[in-house]
C-alpha cells in the first residue's frame, strides 16, 4: 500500500507494521469549511474508484497548479505531542526507527519526494486528515507535530511545513511533502529533489521561521530560483575509524566498477572518520539505481549524502 513513493497511508506508528501490509479501513473525509484552499478542487477519489487502492501510481489534481498566494503557510508554535504516531521505537518493512525527543537541532540533507490525490483525506499518523493543498510533511523520526523549514538546495526555494505524518519508507528519501509543499519549492513537477530540512524549534519560532535572503518572497507567491551551482550527490556506503577498513572497502566498490569511488576525511564529534562514497552521482534516478547494487556487496546499507 506504498505510493509510487514509498508512503506507506499516512498510519499512527502502532499500526505502522501490520497496516503496511493489510491495509486500512480509513475513509477520505470532506474538506473542513473554511479551510484556506477550501475553494481548491476536490480531488478525493469518488466513492466507485476503488479509492487509492485502485490506483497504481500517485497522481496529482486535474489542471493548472494551485494559487500558492491564496495558501497561507503555517505559523510555528508549540504544540502538545501528538497522542497518535510518536510512539518509539516502530518498525515498518522491517526497518526499526526511533522519534526523536524533540525537534531541536535536528538538520538533515537528503532527497525529498511528495504525495497527493492517492492520500488526500486519509488519516494521516496524527489521526488528522491529509490535505494536499496545505503545508505539511511526513518524516519517519521528528517528533509529531512539529514544524521544519524545506529548502530545494537546487534551486534555493524553501517552504514552512508542519509534520503531521510518518515516512516516506523507501530507500533514499529523507521527507514526504504535500502536493502544495512540493509545488512551492520545485519538488513538483520533476517529482524528487535534494532538500536541507531543518527543524524550527517552537521556542524561537519568529527567528527560525524567517527565510534567508535567498530564497524569500512576497508572501504566498513563487520564488524566483537562484542561480547556484548544483549540490554534488553521493551514497556513502560508511563511516570508518581505521583508514584500513575504509580502504578495504573503497576497493571493493571498485571491483564492482559502478563509478567513482572516493574516501573523504572529516570530523565527527571530535574524531576524525573516512566516509566511503560512490559518486559524484548525475541526479536521483542514478542513486536509486545503484543502491540495490552497493547494499548486495554486503559493505552495510548505503545512504545519500549531499555536499555543496
Amino acid at each position: 500500500m506504498t505510493n509510487a513513493h514509498g508512503h506507506p497511508g499516512a498510519l499512527p506508528a502502532a499500526a505502522l507494521a501490520l497496516a503496511a501490509l493489510a491495509g486500512c479501513a480509513h475513509h477520505p473525509a470532506g474538506r473542513p469549511a473554511g479551510s484556506p484552499a477550501a475553494t481548491a478542487p476536490s480531488s478525493a477519489p469518488p466513492p466507485q474508484s476503488g479509492g487509492r487502492y485502485s490506483q497504481d501510481h500517485d497522481s496529482t489534481p486535474a489542471g493548472p497548479p494551485p494559487d500558492l498566494s491564496r495558501i497561507p503557510e503555517p505559523v510555528p508554535k508549540a504544540e502538545p505531542p501528538s497522542q497518535y504516531g510518536n510512539k518509539s521505537p516502530y518498525t515498518v518493512l522491517g526497518e526499526t526507527y526511533r522519534v526523536l525527543p524533540n525537534a531541536k537541532g535536528y538538520v538533515e540533507r537528503g532527497i525529498a519526494s511528495w504525495y497527493g490525490n492517492k492520500f488526500h483525506g486519509y488519516t494521516t499518523s496524527t489521526f488528522e486528515k491529509y490535505d494536499m493543498y496545505a503545508y505539511s510533511a511526513a518524516h519517519k523520526t521528528l517528533p509529531l507535530p512539529s514544524y521544519a523549514r524545506v529548502t530545494n538546495l537546487e534551486n534555493g526555494r524553501s517552504v514552512i511545513v508542519r509534520v503531521n505524518d510518518r515516512g516516506p519508507f523507501v530507500a533514499n528519501r529523507v521527507v514526504d511533502l504535500s502536493y502544495v509543499a512540493a509545488v512551492k519549492i520545485g519538488v513538483w513537477p520533476k517529482g524528487t529533489a535534494m532538500v536541507e530540512v531543518r527543524a524550527i524549534d517552537p521556542d524561537h519560532a519568529e527567528a527560525e521561521a524567517v527565510a534567508p535572503p535567498a530564497v524569500s518572497a512576497r508572501a504566498g507567491a513563487a520564488v524566483t530560483p537562484r542561480k547556484a551551482p548544483k549540490p554534488a550527490l553521493y551514497l556513502q556506503v560508511g563511516a570508518y575509524a581505521d583508514r584500513a577498513n575504509a580502504e578495504r572497502a573503497a576497493a571493493a566498490m571498485r571491483a564492482a566498477h559502478l563509478g567513482d569511488v572516493r574516501i573523504v576525511e572529516a570530523q565527527v564529534g571530535g574524531k576524525t572518520v573516512q566516509r566511503v562514497r560512490l559518486g559524484p552521482l548525475a541526479d536521483v534516478e542514478t542513486a536509486d539505481r545503484l543502491t540495490p547494487k552497493v547494499r548486495s556487496l554486503g559493505l552495510g546499507e548505503p545512504r545519500v549524502a549531499i555536499d555543496d
